[in-house]
């Protein structure tokens, strides 16, 4: 049952969730079946591109990125979907040995006007480093349950 609604997401509002430690063999098996670029497979082809070294696919932290997001709030949520990603920016490439957390940003949140049972809610999501750099940012709309559908949103 979820207990986190549309009416609990609030306009500038920053949480963090989670982290995950990226290890050698799951960059190269995840590049190996998803993205078998030689950058992502091998140390020396890695350094040899602009990546400087062994790094994740890119599609590699997205993949974590919801997973985070799911373990973090999305499963407690009343989610019914998303119309889609608008905007996915790699910044850094993510190394074996990296740690990366979740952070939240609530940019919008609005009823919908053809689904009153439901609102749009527009969140960036960034991937840190433990010095606070940003390896991944997103911005995406889920679409959230309201908690109670006859009542006005302020």
């Amino acid at each position: 049952m979820p207990d986190i609604f549309l009416e609990d997401f609030i306009i500038g509002e920053v949480k963090t969730f989670g982290s995950h430690t990226f290890s050698r063999e799951e960059i190269v098996a995840f590049a190996g079946e998803f993205d078998p670029q030689p950058m992502h497979l091998d140390e020396a082809a890695g350094k040899a591109s602009l990546l400087g070294g062994l790094a994740a696919s890119g599609w590699h932290t997205c993949a974590i990125l919801m997973r985070l997001i799911c373990d973090g709030f999305l499963l407690r949520t009343a989610s019914m979907g998303s119309p889609g990603v608008t905007e996915n920016k790699w910044k850094e490439p993510v190394r074996p040995g990296d740690t990366l957390t979740l952070r939240r940003t609530v940019l919008e949140s609005r009823t919908s006007r053809s689904k009153p049972e439901m609102g749009l809610v527009t969140f960036r999501f960034e991937l840190l480093k433990p010095d606070k750099s940003v390896v991944l940012e997103q911005v995406c709309v889920i679409m959230i349950g309201r908690r109670n559908p006859g009542a006005r949103l302020a």
